[in-house]
């Protein structure tokens, strides 16, 4: 759709992989930032930072936009797979040291720990998402059935009371 900036060289595969084919899936429904903000629960400038790279997306935020690409089934599961790797191997932002971190060596393995609790998303997910949230409404079947049932029997009774007044 549009020029997209390029991505950052320092990125990780899993990260350029899983963005390029974010950028493939948002580019392929046709809409803008604003429209694909206003048909997920997500901004535009959230958009903005997910599909530069500059911050992971919610697994929400996949799941919407594969909604709204259509996609369903083992192909929109594809995407939430492809955003598991792409998270475990994001760029954290440097944390100021801690009392801790001064006990600690910095060895690639203490600098890498990741913890994917970070980027646990907490969903914005609008209402109509959100059916499986709210107990099913009962169904009055049994009320229709009813209400029918004695329609029908007050226009057998009229027509057999018409019948016999004037028959």
């Amino acid at each position: 759709m549009g020029a997209w900036q390029p991505l950052p060289d320092e990125l990780p595969p899993e990260v350029r992989h899983f963005v390029e084919q974010l950028r493939q899936l948002k580019d392929g429904t046709g809409l803008s930032l604003a429209a694909l903000g206003a048909r997920t629960a997500y901004s535009k400038s959230s958009w903005q930072r997910y599909l530069n790279a500059v911050q992971p997306p919610p697994r929400q935020a996949v799941a919407a936009l594969c909604r709204v690409a259509g996609l369903t089934g083992p192909d929109a599961e594809r995407h939430c797979v492809r955003w598991e790797l792409a998270v475990e191997a994001w760029p954290r932002p440097a944390q100021p040291p801690s009392a801790d971190a001064a006990d600690t060596p910095d060895t690639p393995d203490t600098a890498r720990a990741v913890d994917t609790a970070d980027y646990e998303d907490e969903p914005t997910i609008p209402w109509w998402d959100r059916l499986e949230e709210r107990p099913p409404a009962p169904r009055p079947a049994g009320r229709v059935l009813l209400a029918a049932v004695v329609l029908l029997l007050v226009l057998l009774l009229t027509a057999v009371g018409g019948a016999v007044v004037f028959g």
